[in-house]
């Protein structure tokens, strides 16, 4: 759900210079995406339909500027890959440091759990696009 959240906040804000892709730490490489996210994601009109999931590999940390991961374990996962100094908790990145919860896993959850992780989600990406696009017009200055 993050990917096409985050897809979907780069459309809407016209960011065609920013791209956004998802790996996880501990994924089934080639999965679909779960009923529950492909079933949020239609009620946002987003679609996961043609998701699978991959394993985050060294070469996918390397190449990223900016990894944001959903739990303080992923984020240690990450930075074992390569990712140091450009990985952060998400909830850390989008307040500033504020939150270091992290993401709630709706996996195995009802559709109620999925509804609020995409919530949580959408808020939280929100955030980190506020703080990186705010990066990104202090440094081009």
């Amino acid at each position: 759900m993050a990917e096409v959240i985050g897809r979907a906040i780069v459309s809407s804000r016209h960011l065609g210079n920013i791209s956004v892709s998802s790996a996880g730490v501990a994924a089934d490489a080639n999965s679909a995406a779960s009923e529950g996210s492909l079933l949020i994601a239609m009620e946002h009109g987003l679609d996961l339909s043609r998701h699978r999931s991959r394993q985050v590999t060294p070469a996918l940390a390397e190449s990223a500027d900016i990894i944001l991961t959903m739990s303080p374990s992923h984020l240690l996962a990450v930075e074992g890959l390569g990712g140091q100094g450009k990985s952060h908790l998400l909830s850390a990145y989008a307040t500033h440091g504020e939150s270091t919860r992290p993401v709630s896993d709706p996996i195995g959850g009802d559709i109620t759990v999925y509804r609020d992780t995409f919530d949580e989600l959408h808020a939280l990406i929100s955030r980190a696009f506020d703080r990186l696009t705010a990066t990104q017009r202090s440094t081009s200055r």
